[in-house]
């Protein structure tokens, strides 16, 4: 039973990590730019959640619904404020940019919450679910992440398939001057990828802190980091490789620290990572792109 209740761990908290890689995966693919403030975004909508139900007493649906409106209308202005400004700029403008964003919503954090760590209450109704005479415990939160995981990969792959957005979303990703020629708005299409990825960050946000309850201003910075391996070790810029690289990466994590070591468990991620990055440079479903010159 312990090797079950590790891998149902490992699938919950890859689940967690697929639904921010997606977030991550997004802006790459339209955008081309790394977002490494995405992890803060996590934060903060999970700061957010706890607010409305602590503060204010809301519903926990209500106050999920608040932390993805927060982090959309925050995606979108940094988007603006930051990024789009250095559209034309070299990576490694935007690169440092986004560092200096990331630092910036941890201080904000740290200067409105203070460095007291929160207890945060889980905002899953439901009772865990005991199978084999108890000898098997699923959480509620297990639950409802691998399934808000599902729904959201299915629901985000049928937009970018179906939407008037979506196609949009394709067109500027395959090539930014022929998309505005056609009447496409690079800005706005850019913009609501941002906000799109941001919600998904509040959603993140909200499941992880439900499963692991504290809540501090650098609470989103490793999951961010993993969360981007995740990506690109399904294939940045596939939606379907980020879920499938974010549920591999919590299952080698949660068996490393089962069966190998608590404090090595990070360095095994990272570890095969690179392994999977030297046999296939693009990631599990990434595509090669070849270059015209």
């Amino acid at each position: 039973m312990t090797f079950l209740s590790n891998l149902i761990n490992g699938i919950s908290l890859g689940s967690v990590y697929a639904i921010i890689a997606l977030g991550y995966t997004m802006v790459y693919g339209i955008a081309k730019m790394l977002n490494f403030a995405h992890g803060d975004v996590i934060m903060i909508g999970a700061y957010i959640s706890f607010c409305s139900t602590t503060y204010l007493g809301l519903p926990p649906v209500l106050a999920v619904i608040i932390a993805m409106i927060v982090c959309t209308l925050l995606g979108m202005v940094i988007e603006k404020l930051a990024y789009k400004p250095l559209r034309k700029a070299s990576s490694l403008a935007v690169l440092i940019t986004a560092i200096g964003v990331s630092y910036f919503l941890q201080n904000m954090a740290l200067l409105i919450w203070g460095s007291t760590p929160k207890t945060f209450s889980s905002v899953v109704p439901f009772d865990s679910l005991a199978l084999f005479d108890g000898r098997l415990i699923i959480t509620a939160e297990s639950i409802v992440t691998v399934i808000a995981c599902i729904v959201i990969m299915i629901a985000l792959t049928l937009f970018t398939k179906k939407s008037k957005m979506g196609k949009a979303m394709r067109a500027v990703s395959e090539d930014k001057d022929a998309a505005e020629l056609m009447g496409i708005s690079v800005n706005v299409t850019i913009s609501a990828t941002f906000a799109i990825g941001s919600a998904l960050a509040a959603v993140a946000g909200v499941l992880l802190c439900s499963a692991y309850p504290v809540l501090i201003p650098t609470t989103g910075s490793m999951p961010g980091i993993k969360a981007f391996t995740a990506a690109v070790f399904g294939g940045i810029g596939s939606i379907p490789g980020a879920m499938i690289g974010g549920i591999l990466l919590g299952i080698i994590e949660i068996f490393s620290k089962s069966y190998i070591s608590t404090n090595l468990s990070d360095a095994i991620v990272f570890a095969v990572l690179i392994i999977v990055l030297l046999v296939k440079p693009t990631g599990l479903l990434g595509k090669k792109i070849t270059e015209k010159v």
